[in-house]
């Protein structure tokens, strides 16, 4: 069996290995700056076809391994490892967009990401239009403009849980001739790909749920290898068109993987946003267990989500497994085994009551991270979604009793005697 044909958790542990000669088992780590040319031509060599290793912000053997092992459990034709999941968005939009060109958006996404797209793209000429009813197709259509050049989403949303009709909002990009560019970070390929429902290119914060360990910053952009030049057209003039000089597009010398050679060539090294080999070998060891863990977490997070949804203290639960969700159906039909294990919960006393579960958990860490094989807490009215108004608070769930919880791997008893400990003085108030 070829790791091509093997199933998941395989793919995982195998998708990354060395086979070159006397090779290590492991993934080896090339820390090292450059790499010696053998003469003069090999260096021209290389210069000129790109081929091979010269120095390591523009390729490095253990990052190519570990993309090709992110590539392999995403389902795509190639990957590129960056430094932080914020490098892998901003690569991925400036890989498609410009000065004078449009993007389109879900209101429902990380403020990182939003923070970019309203504050830094814009200063560089790219408008943004944000979708706020992201389950119909006919909200992002009718966001589309001429200079439209990707539609952005989540497939899980941090921290509402609103899961994406992926297939549905492809195919609106799909008729515009652009790409859908999904961040996969909260859902993982281990419980959707959606390059196999049409999306385009997949971006993650791989600091998160494919690490799993919270040790290192990194991100991935995924390309399904599809790009095709005579539909993209004018939406994408800087791929199709020859280069300075009248050298041959990126089209011309890369084919279907003109979008992610794009970025891999004249996006991500010129921006800077190269990945440590270190990191990216510490990314591939985490991303060798990412079935394991996803599907524990996922299913200590609908224990958790279960049992504070009966809690007398707690106001609502926006967890998707939850068939109260307004997404459950959804995520039936996209997620396959678990939905998540990041989620908030809104508690019925408010700010001091929120206050006094971040403060007051002991299992549970208080921190600004998700994905960790630690369960974390996070209070978000007042750290990631501070600069939102009172107004856009409310209408993306964020309540002043709203905390954000990211379950770990720890036993369910512990995690739910943790949540009981904290909720008491809750439950006394209330009452």
């Amino acid at each position: 069996m070829s790791v091509e044909t093997a199933r998941f958790a395989t793919t995982a542990v195998h998708a990354a290995r060395n086979h070159a000669p006397a090779a290590s088992r492991a993934t080896p780590v090339y820390l090292t700056a450059g790499f010696e040319f053998e003469d003069f031509d090999h260096a021209a060599d290389h210069f000129g076809s790109g081929d091979g290793f010269g120095y390591s912000r523009t390729g490095n053997p253990t990052v190519r391994a570990v993309e090709r092992q992110l590539a392999a459990l995403e389902g795509g034709a190639d990957a590129l490892l960056l430094a932080s999941g914020q490098a892998a968005v901003a690569t991925a939009l400036l890989s498609v967009a410009g000065a004078g060109d449009h993007i389109v958006a879900s209101e429902h996404i990380y403020e990182g990401s939003r923070g970019l797209l309203v504050d830094n793209l814009a200063r560089l000429g790219i408008e943004t239009t944000f979708v706020d009813d992201i389950a119909d197709p006919e909200a992002w259509r009718s966001a589309l403009r001429p200079s439209t050049r990707a539609l952005f989403a989540e497939s899980i949303a941090n921290a509402r849980n609103d899961v994406l009709d992926v297939s549905a909002i492809a195919a609106v990009a799909d008729a515009a001739a652009i790409p859908l560019i999904v961040d996969n970070t909260l859902a993982t390929p281990y419980l959707l790909r959606p390059l196999e429902h049409g999306a385009s290119i997949v971006v993650h914060s791989a600091s998160k749920f494919l690490a799993g360990h919270g040790s290192v910053l990194g991100g991935v952009v995924v390309d399904d290898g599809r790009f095709d030049a005579a539909k993209a057209g004018h939406n994408a003039a800087h791929l199709v068109l020859p280069g300075r000089g009248g050298t041959p597009s990126v089209a011309a010398r890369h084919g279907g993987l003109a979008r992610i050679a794009y970025a891999r060539e004249s996006v991500a090294p010129r921006f800077g946003a190269t990945p440590s080999p270190l990191n990216a070998f510490l990314v591939g060891q985490g991303a060798e267990t990412l079935g394991l863990r996803v599907e524990r977490q996922s299913r200590n997070a609908l224990a958790v989500a279960r049992w504070l949804a009966e809690h007398d203290a707690v106001e609502s639960v926006d967890h998707v497994g939850l068939p109260s969700h307004p997404d459950h159906d959804t995520a039936v039909r996209y997620l396959h085994g678990g939905y998540g294990s990041v989620f908030t919960v809104t508690l019925r006393g408010g700010l001091p009551a929120a206050k006094s579960f971040v403060e007051g958990v002991r299992v549970f860490t208080h921190m600004t991270h998700i994905g960790d094989v630690r369960s974390l807490v996070l209070h978000p009215g007042s750290t990631s979604h501070v600069l939102r108004s009172a107004e856009e608070r409310e209408r993306l769930g964020i309540r002043t009793g709203t905390v954000r919880l990211s379950i770990g791997i720890e036993d369910i008893d512990d995690l739910i005697e943790d949540l009981a400990q904290v909720l008491q003085p809750v439950r006394e108030v209330v009452r």
